[in-house]
């Protein structure tokens, strides 16, 4: 069985503490807090705004599910 994540959105304690009471006895089910706070990198000085080629996070629909629904799922291998 595969294993499945659930994001919960920062301002959603309402939802996090569902979700951990409704999987609590699944072995495949994680739930974890949305870490990301914002850009984590800083410009210094004489360097360009933006040299990465491409957004590195894989899945754009987690930042929009976060916005719009308060948590994104994720079914991994």
């Amino acid at each position: 069985m595969g294993r499945e994540l659930f994001i919960v959105s920062r301002d959603r304690a309402d939802l996090y503490r569902y979700l951990t009471q409704t999987f609590a006895g699944a072995e495949n089910v994680e739930i974890i807090w949305d870490r990301r706070a914002g850009d984590r990198r800083i410009q210094a000085a004489g360097v360009s705004a933006e040299r990465r080629r491409a957004e590195r996070r894989a899945r754009r629909t987690v930042e929009a599910d976060l916005k719009a629904v308060g948590y994104a799922f994720l079914a991994l291998d």
